[in-house]
Formats: structure tokens, C-alpha cells, sequence
């Protein structure tokens, strides 16, 4: 296009020789010799001016030249808060994303099989690369002494309280004591003839082996008997032991002395080298078994199946899937709002430290086809104004 521009001006030139030149001969050669001078005016005016937008006109420094270089920073601060203002700012970020549904294309894209399976193992292998990455013997002490704060941040007593009423309520410890009483069962069962022989070795030598066999009979029938009675939930034993459990839970919550004992209790625990040893042995476990390749497929299956859970879940539940398009716009407003200023100056510094010469030669990439067009289009109706003007004063 400069090309073609620099060919019109020589074109106008070479017309208003050669005119010039005839115009003794051919007296009315002075029309086109007007518009071919008027052309070449104003195929030299516009070259100045396009010019003048990037660069000195021929290499002089004449003011206001070499716009574009001169105007880099401000341009650059220009561009970050017109960016800032019209495309990052919250009403327009929300006008565009409120109708996206980010959560609905993220479930359609996790529902295509190789997607799921391909976001599990960059997941595990990122973990893995975290965990080499970081130097293990600091990371778990570290864990080690915040699993240690944690366990001391907890009352002991108020603790073991909450466990156990979880368990009587649910039932558990009811079956701890049907399984007690089987076994004590089960035990004079299995021990009937040891039993006699240790009521034998107690008893008086006078008194008959037969007699010593029938107490030891009737001592463990009524044992057996006993715990039978047991197993009724009625039994008052198991009524008296509902209460002391209860009042137990109770003085565990609330017992002054009871909340003491645990803390000393569980300080002493946690001062003990060998629970130590114990938690730094357990994180230690949980890397080894992080870094093995068992681990890492099932890790690996593992999060892909709850990557396809999920987005089945907000595929079919609108409700969610509403939720969480709400929830991610909302982030979205906030991080971009909050760090709208910080992006612009992004920007102005992207564009400062570009090259003067790369950032000239971009702009020209973008606009230099109109800009050699102003060129043509000046020397065209330059040259028409000019002829104008020549008639009109001719006639006049």
C-alpha cells in the first residue's frame, strides 16, 4: 500500500512535467497541470502527517512527530483504564456471565469419558509433584506439631463424653454387653472342670469330692443363671448400670475435677515420646502410600468417580447447578472487581516495556492499509480541489 501511494505522488509528478513541459503547445494543458499539482501537495501533506504518527518525516526531529513513540506511556495508561473501565468493570462482567451456566459446561465436559479420567491423573500427579517437591522431613514435623496442637486444643474429658453418649445412644455399648455376656458365658462353658478342680483345691479335706463337685455345680449354674438375667433389658444391673453411664457422660461434661484428670491425662500422653514417634510414623505412612503406584490408581479412580458423581449431580439437579453458577459468579465479581486497578496496571506495564520499534510496527500491522489509503485518497482529491480552485480563479 505504500507502494501504490508513492506511486500515485509519482504519477502526479510525472503528469505535471510533462504538461508543463507541452503547455506552450497545448494552452489547455493547464487543467490537468493544476490537478496534477494540486495532487502532488497533497500526496506530500498526508505522507507528513502518516508519517509524522510513528516517526520524524525523513529523520527530522520537528515537533509534534513521532507521535506514537513519544505518547507510549501515556497510551499505556490509557489502554489499562479503558480496559478497566469498559471491560472489567462489575456491571459489565455481571451483565456477561449472569446467562453463562459455568456449572452446566463443566459437568458436560467432565461427562465426556476420556475428560474425567484425564483430570483424576493430572490430580494425583500434581499431588505427587507437590509431595517430591517439598521437603518431607519439614513438612511432617510440621504436621506432626500441628496434629499435636490440635489434639491439645481439644478437652479431653468433654471429648470422651460426647464419644460415649454417642455410643450409648446409638446402641453400642448395649452391644459391647451382650457380647461381654456371651463370652462370660461361654467361658464357664469351656472352664466347668477347672472350676471344680479350683473349688476342690480350697475347700476342707474332710469335706467329700462329690460335695465339692455339687458346689462348684451350683456356683456355676447361678453364675450362668445370672448372666441370662442379664441379657433382659429390665434387669435392674443393667438399669443401674444405664444410670451410672449416664450420670458418667454427664460428670465427664461438667465435673470440675473429672475435666482436670483428662487434661493431665491427655498431657501426659502427648508428652509421651512413643505417641510421638507414633504420629511421625502415621504421616510418614500417608506419604509412602501417596507416592506408590497402588495408591496413585486408586487415588486416581477414585477422584474420577467422584468427578462423574458430581457432575451427574449438577447435570440433573437444577437447584445445585443454579447454586453453584451463583456461587462462581459471585467469585467472579469479586476477584475481578478487586483487581481491576491491578490489571490495568498490568496492562500499562506490558505495554511500556514493549520495544518502541515493535510497538510502531504492530500499530502499522493493524492500521497501515487505511493510513496509505489516506495517502491515495489526499492526493486524489487534493488534485480535484486543486483544479477546482484553478477554474474557479481561471473563470473568475
Amino acid at each position: 500500500m505504500r507502494a501504490l501511494a508513492t506511486a500515485l505522488l509519482v504519477v502526479m509528478l510525472l503528469v505535471f512535467l510533462a504538461t508543463s513541459m507541452a503547455l506552450p503547445h497545448w494552452p489547455w494543458l493547464q487543467y490537468p497541470r493544476a490537478f496534477a499539482e494540486a495532487g502532488m501537495i497533497g500526496a506530500c501533506a498526508d505522507w507528513f502527517a502518516v508519517v509524522a504518527l510513528f516517526r520524524h518525516p525523513l529523520g527530522i526531529p520537528i515537533p509534534h512527530t513521532a507521535i506514537v513513540p513519544q505518547s507510549k506511556q501515556r497510551i499505556a495508561v490509557a489502554l489499562g483504564r479503558f480496559i478497566a473501565n469498559n471491560f472489567l468493570s462489575p456491571r459489565v462482567v455481571g451483565d456477561r456471565i449472569r446467562d453463562v451456566d459455568i456449572a452446566g459446561w463443566g459437568a458436560q465436559w467432565i461427562e465426556r469419558p476420556p475428560n474425567a479420567h484425564s483430570a483424576a491423573q493430572r490430580a494425583v500427579t500434581a499431588l505427587q509433584q507437590a509431595l517430591r517437591a517439598t521437603p518431607s522431613k519439614e513438612i511432617n514435623a510440621f504436621l506432626s506439631r500441628q496434629t499435636l496442637q490440635g489434639l491439645a486444643a481439644i478437652e479431653a474429658a468433654p471429648l470422651a463424653s460426647r464419644v460415649l453418649s454417642l455410643l450409648w445412644a446409638h446402641g453400642d455399648a448395649q452391644a459391647v454387653i451382650e457380647r461381654l455376656i456371651t463370652s462370660a458365658s461361654t467361658a464357664l462353658a469351656n472352664n466347668r472342670e477347672t472350676i471344680k478342680q479350683k473349688v476342690s483345691q480350697r475347700s476342707y479335706r474332710f469335706v467329700p469330692k462329690w460335695v465339692d463337685g455339687m458346689v462348684a455345680d451350683r456356683v456355676i449354674s447361678g453364675v450362668s443363671q445370672t448372666l441370662e438375667e442379664l441379657r433382659e433389658p429390665n434387669h435392674p444391673w443393667r438399669i443401674e448400670l444405664k444410670a451410672e453411664v449416664e450420670r458418667m457422660i454427664d460428670r465427664l461434661a461438667t465435673d470440675p475435677e473429672l475435666l482436670a484428670r483428662g487434661e493431665e491425662l491427655k498431657q501426659r500422653l502427648l508428652e509421651n515420646p512413643a505417641v510421638i514417634r507414633q504420629i511421625d510414623a502415621m504421616w510418614d505412612a500417608i506419604e509412602t502410600r501417596l507416592n506408590s503406584a497402588a495408591t496413585s490408581a486408586t487415588l486416581a479412580a477414585t477422584i474420577e468417580a467422584a468427578l462423574t458423581s458430581v457432575s451427574t449431580k449438577i447435570r440433573d439437579d437444577a437447584e445445585v447447578r443454579d447454586r453453584i453458577n451463583r456461587w462462581l459468579r459471585v467469585a467472579a465479581l469479586r476477584t475481578v472487581a478487586s483487581r481491576r486497578q491491578e490489571i490495568a496496571a498490568f496492562i500499562r506495564k506490558v505495554v511500556e516495556n514493549w520495544d518502541t520499534e515493535t510497538l510502531i510496527t504492530r500499530i502499522e500491522l493493524q492500521v497501515g492499509r487505511d493510513l496509505q489509503f489516506i495517502r491515495i485518497n489526499g492526493t486524489v482529491v487534493g488534485g480535484l480541489v486543486g483544479l477546482l480552485i484553478f477554474t474557479v480563479a481561471k473563470w473568475l
